[in-house]
């Protein structure tokens, strides 16, 4: 999953970078609001940490315009301690959850997860698919009680996939969404990944839709109607 981080302290915003990436994201950053804008108006995000007190452009400003133009990823807005004013701005301008400063960095992770399962239709920290099992909160990947053990980059196409199941993901989304925009992206890449995937967590559960993309699916399914 991708995350952008709007925030002006340098040092939170390291500091979140960090237990973001640590958690398997994918993580832009940026400064100031102005940055912040531009980024979530150009780049696929699965959630926007914001920090609502920027220079050159507040966050609420920030956030009207990405919702007047129709950008609807999840976004937790940062505020004060004493600003409850700033909480209600946010909520009002589309903000979907919001943490007070000083935070435990755990607890804004959490409300991450939340976000980015909510938005996918998923109520659990664990989702599951037939006998195949996701862990968001621990990042661990099971199939039965076996755990499987996966690289950074192939849990998170296989998290991603699985927040998206049964939807056709082409190679073009898979790299917006688990490369961070200073990476070199190169979507041939996502198909080895996906060939190590099918040898890990078994060569049926991940199916190649020809000209498309690929789609996570249960054993067995009969997927053939939907393809199209």
């Amino acid at each position: 999953m991708r995350a952008l981080i709007v925030e002006d302290d340098p040092d939170l915003r390291r500091q979140l970078k960090d237990v973001l990436d640590h958690s398997g994201y994918a993580v832009d950053e940026a400064g100031d609001g102005e940055e912040g804008w531009f980024m979530g108006d150009t780049e696929p995000y699965d959630a926007v940490v914001l920090d609502l007190g920027l220079p050159r452009l507040d966050g609420v400003s920030v956030l009207e315009r990405w919702r007047s133009a129709g950008r609807d990823f999840p976004v937790l807005i940062l505020t004060a301690r004493d600003r409850w004013s700033e909480k209600v701005a946010g909520f009002d301008a589309g903000a979907d959850d919001y943490l007070t400063k000083p935070f435990h960095p755990e607890e804004l992770l959490a409300r991450l997860r939340a976000l980015t399962r909510r938005a996918a239709g998923h109520a659990s920290s664990t989702i599951e698919m037939g006998d195949l099992s996701v862990d968001t909160r621990g990042a661990r990947v099971f199939v039965g009680d076996q755990l499987v053990k996966l690289t950074s980059h192939e849990f998170r196409i296989l998290s991603y996939m699985i927040h998206h199941r049964e939807r056709v993901i082409s190679r073009t989304e898979l790299v917006e969404h688990i490369y961070d925009q200073d990476f070199d992206r190169d979507s041939n890449t996502i198909e080895v990944f996906v060939g190590r995937l099918r040898k890990k967590i078994g060569t049926d559960r991940i199916e190649t839709v020809r000209g498309l993309g690929y789609r996570l699916v249960a054993p067995g399914a009969d997927t053939r109607a939907k393809a199209g």
